[in-house]
């Protein structure tokens, strides 16, 4: 089956500065895709080149079967676009900004009605759809941002970082939304800063940092890639991190990342159970005292902070550091 995206080396410089430097990935249809970087990497480039807002440098990218630099308009007509920030218009009602696009799209009065009305009640919408949009609350608009997206059943739909900015619960209603799009046959590529999202929600991932593919499978080859367990202690004093991270670097060759707001550490470690409870002893010994404890398997985070050498931005108090003794 030809692949709904396929990306080709594909690279973006403006001027002397290089944003994007050979990146390839093919989307299967009717799947998640995941872009996943910092603010800056390159994720929002890679999005204007599919969407034939902007042109490559070189390398090639064909979206439903059209070219984006021989065929922008055949790519035009087979997708649906959700930008960053919710382009809607605050002075319109929810319907008519959905009818709107409908008459843009050539719909026709008819039909872009009653389209309208359909996206409202799929998007729980329609005791707010005949408000003006500015009483919307910030996971409104991005719902109706969506729904205006796919006003003409795209096949192929790009989300650029969909839930930024959106509450914990209005960030997991957008997840729902997002599943049950796929669910009917989109083929959806979306970029986030968020590393739960991608583990969530992605069925293939591919990490940029600075406009490099620097990895590429899915969220649990992702995690394979750097193997093992961690461990998370959580002191109850700033005052004794830095001999938490002293005992823990004994044991991970001196890789431990802190937050020091939180007061928590992890390590990655390799030893078990064993090795777990010598940590425990030594922190005992040393009279730290211990608030939160325990293993896990390794998580996104752990994956993009070891290739990148970063904490994600969905993290912005954490930091890693490398403590020796």
């Amino acid at each position: 089956m030809q692949p709904a995206i396929a990306v080709r080396g594909l690279r973006k410089a403006f001027g002397a500065q290089t944003v994007l430097d050979g990146i390839n990935f093919e989307v299967a249809a009717g799947s998640v895709f995941a872009l996943l970087g910092e603010n800056g990497a390159g994720k929002t480039t890679t999005i204007n080149i599919l969407t034939t807002l902007i042109r490559p440098t070189s390398g090639s990218a064909t979206v439903a079967g059209a070219d984006v630099v021989k065929q922008p308009g055949k790519v035009r007509k087979r997708i649906g676009l959700s930008g960053q920030f919710a382009a809607v218009d605050e002075n319109l009602t929810g319907f008519e900004n959905l009818d709107m696009i409908g008459r843009l799209y050539r719909l026709g009065r008819d039909n872009s009605r009653v389209r309208a009305r359909e996206l409202l009640e799929r998007f729980d919408l329609t005791e707010a759809g005949d408000r003006p949009v500015k009483t919307y609350s910030g996971g409104m608009r991005r719902r109706l941002d969506l729904a205006g997206a796919i006003v003409a059943e795209p096949p192929v739909l790009f989300l650029d970082e969909p839930t930024t900015g959106l509450d914990p619960r209005s960030r997991t209603e957008m997840w729902g939304v997002i599943r049950d799009l796929v669910g009917k046959g989109t083929t959806l590529l979306l970029t986030t800063q968020y590393l739960e999202e991608a583990d969530q929600l992605a069925d293939d991932i591919v990490v940029i940092d600075h406009g490099r593919q620097i990895a590429h499978g899915t969220a649990d080859e992702l995690k394979a890639m750097i193997g093992g367990e961690r461990i998370e202690v959580t002191v109850t004093s700033v005052d004794s991190v830095t001999g938490a991270a002293e005992i823990l670097a004994r044991f991970s060759g001196g890789d431990v990342q802190i937050n020091e707001r939180s007061r928590k550490l992890i390590a990655p470690m390799s030893g078990g159970s064993a090795e777990f409870r010598h940590v425990l002893r030594d922190l005992e010994e040393a009279g730290i005292a211990v608030y939160d404890v325990g293993m896990r398997r390794p998580t996104l985070d752990d994956v993009f902070l070891t290739l990148t050498g970063d904490v994600a931005e969905s993290e912005p108090d954490s930091r890693a550091a490398t403590v020796g003794v």
